[in-house]
């Protein structure tokens, strides 16, 4: 099997965050958030895009990256703190520079987590040409 025709595996830690000084309450989360000490969709969400992006890396051109476009996730099983996750992207098609994958994430007792994602190639300075723009220029409906 040709390495671009192999799945992508990525593999995490699952484990709490706690807040810090300084950083945003939205990035960490805090005893008082109420949330179980399982692992939270949007962990699976990054797992499952850092498996995929491995997955494209071979088949983008020199100064390219790619960018999660579209993610229909479905997070069947819950896993707690402590475990180790393994998230499997498989490349389905490619439509322009659109990439499709189906990932699947397992922990010990089996599948917890499954989607179809989508990833688009990017030109890198065009991205960053594109984000410094939009710095320069705030959105005032986000101005509270």
């Amino acid at each position: 099997m040709r390495s671009k025709d192999r799945p992508a595996e990525g593999s995490q830690r699952v484990f709490t965050h706690r807040r810090q000084q300084g950083t945003a309450e939205a990035t960490h989360l805090r005893a008082e958030d109420g949330f179980p000490a399982v692992l939270v969709t949007s962990r699976m969400v990054e797992l499952m895009e850092l498996a995929a992006s491995r997955l494209m890396k071979t088949r983008l051109r020199e100064g390219e990256s790619s960018l999660g476009i579209e993610m229909n996730v479905t997070h069947a099983a819950s896993t707690t703190v402590g475990g180790t996750l393994r998230a499997v992207a498989t490349y389905d098609a490619v439509s322009g520079r659109v990439h499709r994958f189906t990932i699947n994430v397992f922990d010990a007792t089996g599948l917890i987590g499954s989607a179809r994602h989508a990833r688009a190639a990017v030109a890198e300075r065009k991205l960053l040409a594109m984000a410094r723009t939009k710095v320069a220029k705030p959105d005032l409906s986000l101005m509270v």
